[in-house]
């Protein structure tokens, strides 16, 4: 199946009612609305194919784009590639997963992620801030620099109230992913989630909930699940 042959696909898979759903979350056009289950029925047949991915991403459609992580090759992207990929980025689907979760099985995850969180653009910190909580929930611990993370982890205690609405909700997110993945650092983000409290942020009109991280990483630990790495960044 080639680029080309997807781009003709996606359209006629497209669902209204997927794009009211998606709209109500921030997606903007153009994007056609094809369900997720539809994007990996296609994943299936690609594989990972890295050209294949970088045509999807770099036809400007949501679907095509989100499709694009999901058959990319992230250890064959480079750095340039990944930060034109950032810079694209119009919806939190796209930043917050396509984008990091690329980034994060890629060899440029802590770089980028670091380099993302400090970015005035909304969107591209929140791609650092979840690059950085999935390359938390699938890289060894062993293979972590702990005091960077650590250190992070105090930057969200001390930052999280005065940071933009997606930024909060990344934030929160990188507080759970360190203490749901990692084990030496899970008594401080344990911490770090009581500090914290309960994150007030915009939802739209959808009926989304922020997780309170500390709730959510008791859950985990309660479940024997605390410091268990998914075998993928990909959902």
């Amino acid at each position: 199946m080639t680029a080309d042959e997807i781009l003709e696909l996606l359209p006629t898979l497209g669902k209204e009612s997927q794009k009211r759903v998606l709209v109500k979350h921030g997606a903007v056009e153009p994007f056609f609305g094809v369900p997720i289950e539809e994007l990996k029925k296609i994943q299936k047949k690609v594989k990972r194919n890295h050209e294949i991915a970088l045509t999807l991403y770099a036809s400007g459609i949501s679907d095509a784009m989100y499709l694009a992580a999901l058959v990319s090759e992230p250890e064959k992207m480079t750095k340039a590639q990944l930060e034109s990929w950032s810079k694209a980025a119009f919806w939190p689907m796209l930043s917050e997963s396509t984008v990091a979760w690329t980034a994060a099985e890629s060899r440029f995850a802590v770089e980028l992620g670091l380099k993302w969180i400090d970015s005035k653009k909304e969107s591209i910190a929140t791609s650092g801030w979840c690059t950085l909580s999935s390359y938390a929930s699938i890289t060894p611990d062993d293979d972590i620099e702990l005091l960077v993370f650590k250190a992070l982890l105090d930057r969200v205690e001390v930052g999280i109230e005065k940071a933009s609405n997606r930024v909060k909700y990344c934030m929160n997110g990188f507080v759970i992913a360190v203490g749901s993945g990692v084990l030496p650092l899970l008594t401080h983000a344990k911490k770090t989630a009581i500090a914290i409290g309960a994150i007030a942020m915009a939802v739209g009109e959808t009926d989304c909930k922020i997780p309170l991280a500390s709730a959510y990483i008791a859950k985990v630990e309660a479940m024997g699940r605390a410091g268990k790495k998914r075998k993928s960044a990909m959902c």
